[in-house]
């Protein structure tokens, strides 16, 4: 009975090390846009309304460190993809599909 209850409790600590390997390189491609954006200019939005409960207001900026740091985006984007995948992008940052450099 002890020796099962040893292999449960181990279960979910084997799942989560699972999940630490390494993504596909497409998604990690995906993922490292976001980075890459990131580094280019910070990210914001702005919400102002009212209602019977008075005015409201909010604002959200996003920051990197990569922007403070001044890091190219491209080398931000190759650093992370290798960092997700273990492996280099297929194609440079500007010809990924939803770049917006």
């Amino acid at each position: 009975m002890l020796a099962r209850a040893g292999i449960f409790t181990f279960l979910p600590l084997l799942a989560v090390l699972a999940s630490c390997g390494p993504v596909p390189l497409e998604q990690a491609e995906r993922t490292c846009l976001r980075d890459a954006d990131l580094a280019q200019r910070p990210r914001g939005s702005i919400a102002i309304g009212g209602g019977s409960g008075g005015a409201f207001g909010r604002i959200e900026m996003e920051v990197s460190d990569d922007y403070l740091m001044r890091r190219d985006p491209s080398d931000v984007y190759n650093r992370c993809v290798l960092s997700r995948s273990g492996q280099m992008p297929t194609r440079p940052l500007d010809d990924q599909l939803g770049w917006r450099g």
